[in-house]
C-alpha cells in the first residue's frame, strides 16, 4: 500500500513540475483520467487523498438482506425447520416480501446454518398418484382444538384442496362438507377415499354419495399411509397456518378460506416441482372428464352400504366365498 501511495505522489509532483499531463502520462504509463483523479484528491486532501478508498456505495436502497429480513429468514428456519422454498412462500404470504431463492440461500450461508437432512428415497422410488383429476379424492378430519375439527378433501392428482371447520365430527357435518367440496372443487369427483371414521359411514352419507354417482372407498384400519396425501396436507395446516392465527378469532373461517386459496393458487408444492395445485390442474385439464361422463360410467348395481366394522366386513366376505 505504501508503494502505491509513493508512486501516486511521484505522478502528482512530476505533473506540478512539468505542467504537461500528456508527457507525465507517457513517462509514468498511466491514463489522463487517472492522473486527474489523483491530482484532484491530492489538492483537496493532501497526502491522505492518495490512499485507496472503498468503492462501496454509502447507501444501498435496493439491498434486500437488511437485519430485519435476515432475522425473519433465520426465524422461520430455526422455529419451523423450513427449506428455502418454503421460507420464500411464507415471507410472501405473511409479510408480503418477494425474495429470490438465491437471496434466502445467501442469508442462510452467511450465518452458517446447517442444511436440513431429508430421508433419502429408494433408487426406484415412484410417486403414486391418480392420472385423472377427480378420479380419487381423499377425505379426512383432524382435531385442531377442543370443539374445533377441520374437514379436508384433497384431489389425488392435482392436490387441490377444500377445507372447512366444524364443532363436531358428525354425519350432518360430513354431508355439509360434501356439498361444499362439490361446489368449490373445479373438477368432477368419481370417488371419495376415507378412513374408518364413523362420520363417513352413516347411511345418509353413503346414500348421498350414491345419489351423486360418487363411489365410496374406505381404507383398511391402521393404514394412514393409504391416505397419505390428506394426512400430509393436514400436517401442513398444523405447521404453517394454525401457528399464525388466533383460534378464538371470529374471522377464523375467513382466514381458513384465504389459506385454502393461497394453497391452491400460489403455494409451491413439492410433488409438482414447486408449482401450485392449480398449475397442475391446468396442465391436465384436457384429461378431466365432464360430470355427464362420470354419471354414465357409474354403475349403481356395484355399490352397497358399507360397514364401519372392518372385522365384520372380513367375516361377510368369508361367508360370501363359502356360498
Amino acid at each position: 500500500m505504501d508503494h502505491e501511495i509513493s508512486a501516486r505522489l511521484k505522478w502528482v509532483q512530476l505533473y506540478e513540475e512539468i505542467g504537461n499531463a500528456g508527457l507525465v502520462c507517457r513517462r509514468c504509463g498511466i491514463s489522463r483520467p487517472a492522473l486527474r483523479k489523483w491530482w484532484r484528491r491530492y489538492q483537496a486532501q493532501g497526502h491522505d487523498g492518495l490512499k485507496s478508498q472503498s468503492r462501496r456505495p454509502k447507501t444501498s436502497p435496493a439491498q434486500k438482506l437488511d437485519p430485519t429480513t435476515q432475522g425473519l429468514i433465520l426465524g422461520l428456519r430455526s422455529k419451523r425447520k423450513l427449506g428455502a422454498r418454503r421460507i420464500q412462500s411464507e415471507l410472501a404470504r405473511l409479510h408480503g416480501m418477494l425474495l429470490s431463492l438465491a437471496t434466502i440461500h445467501k442469508a442462510l450461508s452467511r450465518n452458517q446454518v446447517r442444511r436440513i437432512r431429508f430421508e433419502r428415497r429408494k433408487a426406484h422410488y415412484k410417486r403414486y398418484e391418480r392420472p385423472i383429476p377427480g378420479e380419487r379424492v381423499q377425505m379426512d378430519t383432524c382435531k385442531i382444538a377442543p370443539g374445533l375439527y377441520q374437514y379436508t378433501a384433497v384431489d389425488d392428482c392435482t392436490r387441490y384442496r377444500v377445507l372447512a371447520l366444524f364443532d363436531r365430527r358428525t354425519a350432518a357435518n360430513t354431508l355439509e362438507f360434501i356439498d361444499q367440496v362439490l361446489e368449490e372443487m373445479p373438477l368432477p369427483i368419481q370417488r371419495f377415499q376415507t378412513d374408518r371414521g364413523r362420520e363417513f359411514f352413516a347411511q345418509k352419507v353413503q346414500r348421498r354419495m350414491m345419489e351423486l354417482a360418487i363411489k365410496f372407498r374406505p381404507i383398511k384400519p391402521r393404514s394412514p399411509h393409504l391416505n397419505g396425501k390428506v394426512e400430509r396436507s393436514q400436517r401442513t395446516d398444523l405447521e404453517e397456518f394454525y401457528p399464525n392465527v388466533d383460534l378464538t378469532d371470529s374471522r377464523l373461517h375467513d382466514l381458513l378460506a384465504e389459506w385454502q386459496h393461497y394453497y391452491n393458487w400460489h403455494r409451491p408444492h413439492g410433488a409438482h416441482r414447486g408449482r401450485p395445485p392449480m398449475d397442475k390442474f391446468f396442465e391436465v385439464i384436457h384429461d378431466t372428464p365432464y360430470w355427464d361422463d362420470v354419471y354414465e360410467k357409474y354403475d349403481a348395481a356395484l355399490e352397497r352400504i358399507q360397514e364401519a366394522d372392518y372385522q365384520l366386513v372380513l367375516h361377510l366376505r368369508k361367508l360370501k366365498r363359502c356360498l
